[in-house]
């Protein structure tokens, strides 16, 4: 799929992206975008640039979302600047991005700090956190979450050891050393691969959890999603945590991971969206899609949401963002399992349409 980069504000990735859908009467966008897959519209008339940073776990979707709406309203242009959810979120509290993209909500503690008043989260995504692996002479590894945490935190730092051998009956695992890749950035990646293992080890996780940790001394750090995709596949030894599309992207091999069920399960759209099923959402529509029950459901799926303020800094902006954001809920998640993500559950997309018309 050809992508055109643009130099937005935020001096990062962009793509040129128009809107569609019927406009409602306040400006927002309705149903889908025309030539973009869905339902014909027609395009906003008004010309608008949108500036957008945050997570690198759902960068790939930003990129064929914005790539498919432009074909509907080429008047319209979105720079979306993966910076890691981290920066994302100080980006939209700063009010120098219209929206922005995270993998985890605000703590209390820093709500404060938004400068735009009230905002809303629309979850648009959901997507395997892989663990993946460049061992000489392994192609297929089944890891456990004790397992994993015992190895992010060097406590096992041997390919063969016990462990590791415990979960992979029959496999010849190599004497040989295991290099641990992690994120440098503040990463809502990091933050719910940290998570999961606090939830699932059994206590034997003991590092906590967070966008940053205080990984031991002996381990190494990339920026991004892709940062870490580079340090598995040119180290050998490596291990590291990636979202499935980088993983795949970079030809990574990745393990089954061991589910509530007992069940080791490969990081597939099939079985994030099993993940997804029965998840509890609150009155914000933040919830957590990590260790969930069902015997095909994938562990370590992160869910991603973008924020948007509920009254606009630039009226003028308000209409394309709304377009935007609804594409994105709708049309725009029949994209998803071609770039290895599943998308939101029906009822979880209809809330988030119902937020969306709060929106000023």
């Amino acid at each position: 799929m050809t992508k055109m980069l643009v130099i937005g504000a935020l001096s990062a990735l962009g793509l040129v992206a128009g809107c569609g859908g019927k406009k409602d009467p306040d400006g927002g966008g309705g149903g889908g975008a025309s030539g973009a897959g869905g339902t014909s519209g027609t395009p906003a008339s008004d010309k608008a640039t949108l500036n957008a940073s945050g997570a690198t776990f759902q960068k790939p979707y930003q990129e064929v979302a914005i790539e498919a709406f432009t074909k509907a309203n080429p008047k319209i242009t979105i720079n979306y600047g993966a910076g890691g959810s981290g920066k994302g979120r100080q980006d939209f509290a700063d009010q120098v991005a219209d929206f922005a993209c995270t993998d985890a909500p605000y703590k209390d503690a820093d709500l404060g700090k938004v400068k735009g008043g009230e905002f809303f989260y629309f979850p648009n995504v959901l997507g395997a956190i892989t663990v993946s692996f460049n061992v000489a002479g392994v192609d297929k590894l089944n890891l456990s979450a004790p397992t994993i945490a015992k190895i992010f935190q060097r406590e096992i730092k041997k390919w063969n050891d016990a462990a590791i051998a415990a979960d992979n009956p029959g496999v010849t695992l190599p004497d040989a050393d295991i290099v641990v890749a992690h994120r440098s950035d503040g990463s809502g990646t990091t933050e719910n691969f940290t998570k999961y293992l606090d939830k699932a080890s059994g206590g034997a996780w003991k590092l906590k959890s967070g966008s940053t940790v205080e990984w031991p001394a002996d381990t190494q750090a990339g920026n991004g999603n892709s940062g870490v995709a580079q340090i598995v596949k040119s180290t050998k030894g490596a291990i590291g945590y990636v979202d499935l599309s980088d993983a795949k992207a970079s030809g990574l091999k990745y393990a089954s991971i061991k589910n509530q069920a007992g069940k080791f399960v490969d990081p597939t759209p099939e079985a994030v969206s099993a993940s997804g099923d029965g998840i509890e959402v609150d009155a914000k529509l933040l919830f957590s899609a990590l260790d969930a029950k069902g015997d095909v459901a994938y562990p370590i799926t992160a869910q991603s949401w973008c924020m948007l303020y509920a009254k606009a800094k630039d009226p003028s902006k308000a209409a394309a963002l709304k377009s935007y954001f609804r594409y994105m809920l709708t049309d725009g998640q029949k994209l998803l399992p071609e770039i290895d993500f599943a998308p939101i559950p029906k009822s979880l997309a209809d809330k988030a349409l119902a937020q969306l018309d709060k929106v000023q």
